[in-house]
């Protein structure tokens, strides 16, 4: 990955984190306030649900390095969690190497 690109990786991958962090949130808050399951239901959901989201923000964010920046960045395009500005920011190598 180039250097501008790396810059830019770095800047957008805080933002996708923050991005998953507030959904996972989110969707953790509607698991809470669903009073159609009991306590220990909405526990189980909540359990499964941040076991789930764990796996898939060590998929995209755990291995920040040069090296595997395009792949996180398809992980994140994948998890939606780039907007189309952001991502039209990079080079037209990077681009095409994700897809977009």
């Amino acid at each position: 990955m180039p250097e501008a690109d790396w810059k830019k990786f770095k800047k957008v991958r805080l933002k996708a984190l923050e991005r998953l962090s507030q959904r996972i949130l989110d969707e953790s808050r509607n698991i809470c306030a669903d009073k159609s399951l009991t306590a220990h239901e909405r526990y189980g959901k909540l359990y499964d649900l941040i076991q789930e989201r764990d796996k898939e923000m060590a998929r995209a964010f755990d291995d920040f390095r040069r090296s595997t920046a395009v792949i996180c960045l398809n992980i994140m395009v994948f998890y939606d969690l780039l907007t189309d500005q952001e991502l039209a920011e990079f080079s037209p190598m990077v681009q095409n190497i994700v897809n977009i």
